[in-house]
């Protein structure tokens, strides 16, 4: 199965926080992505977004630095296509999408994937999944 993956579920992996809800989504996620014909499909911005949450985290002492290295090797050993056309829709497909659904840009290079490649996105954003429920995109 190949879908898209938002930053906002990583990030549960790592940081364990959220609702008992949130959290059982993104171990439901993990488990898909286990699957053996399973791949995570990201945009460009994916691992520059990863590392910016890292950092942060770090500096509010929420994870360690060898919490966020052993964290940083299983992403890189994880099953994730980068997307190579995000920086393409950027200015254009994935503006218009930040413009219509009052998104961040980096939220909204998600929901242009999703949308090009016909692809399921897994995310717990609310702002995210409204425009998905607004354009047809599936929740994973």
């Amino acid at each position: 199965m190949r879908f898209v993956l938002d930053n906002s579920v990583v990030m549960r992996w790592l940081l364990q926080d959220g609702s008992d809800e949130r959290l059982a989504y993104a171990q439901k996620v993990l488990g898909v992505l286990a699957q053996e014909d399973s791949v995570a499909v990201v945009p460009g911005i994916w691992a520059l977004e990863a590392a910016n949450v890292m950092v942060k985290a770090q500096a509010k002492q929420l994870v360690t630095e060898a919490r966020c290295a052993a964290f940083a090797g299983l992403l890189q050993d994880m099953t994730l296509m980068t997307d190579p056309h995000t920086a393409t829709h950027a200015l254009s497909d994935t503006l218009q999408l930040a413009r219509r659904f009052k998104l961040s840009s980096y939220d909204a290079s998600y929901l242009e994937l999703a949308l090009r490649e016909g692809l399921p996105l897994a995310t717990l954003d609310g702002d995210l999944r409204n425009a998905m429920l607004q354009t047809g995109v599936a929740l994973l």
